[in-house]
């Protein structure tokens, strides 16, 4: 774990705000498991105690991140979505949903984690769907077939892609672009996502 404190040491104002910018350092460095309460104190300049009234536990903490994470990934898609011409908007939000798993491997691993049960939590099922809805809403104006699974279809073609580059089973080639990649693998003749 990181030992140095975050600079400009936390001392009045907005705590959550300190603590959950810390944490999301510390999430992209060290991953989930290497983020706790303790260390997270310690690195804003407050005791032990101080982020457990903001967050009752580690997974409370977890949980926030995962929404945050959401939250960003909500905001890309749906720029992507606004900046694309209407045959290039399921592709451009693929490349958008790729390149947030690329940007953010260790939020991206968190969104999705299973440890973090969405049934339990309404934040969390809340964002989640409505990062699903962004992509559902694109889907929806499809011409024909059954629009949840066109969205499905969509959502596990992208997801397994950036699964397998942040896994590095997609060797990368010297030289390689990779937009230029993951763009050709999520293209198809028409400009969507392939069917």
């Amino acid at each position: 774990m990181s030992t140095s404190p975050v600079s400009g040491r936390y001392h009045h104002g907005d705590l959550r705000r300190a603590l959950l910018e810390a944490a999301m350092d510390m999430l992209e460095a060290e991953g989930a498991a290497g983020l706790g309460l303790r260390e997270l104190a310690r690195l804003v300049g407050v005791s032990a105690a101080a982020p457990y009234r903001h967050f009752d536990s580690k997974t409370s903490l977890l949980e926030t991140l995962a929404i945050t994470g959401y939250q960003r990934f909500s905001t890309m898609m749906g720029e992507a979505e606004r900046d694309s011409p209407p045959e290039r908007r399921i592709a451009m939000m693929g490349q958008a949903y790729v390149n947030f798993a690329l940007a953010n491997p260790n939020l991206f691993r968190l969104m999705f984690s299973p440890e973090l049960k969405r049934d339990n939590r309404p934040g969390l099922r809340m964002a989640a769907d409505a990062a699903f809805d962004t992509l559902r809403a694109v889907t929806a104006a499809l011409p024909e077939g059954d629009k949840r699974i066109a969205a499905l279809k969509a959502w596990a073609q992208v997801h397994g892609l950036a699964v397998l580059l942040l896994d590095g089973q997609i060797a990368r080639r010297d030289g390689e672009d990779i937009e230029a990649m993951i763009a050709a693998v999520l293209a198809d003749k028409t400009g969507s996502l392939g069917a």
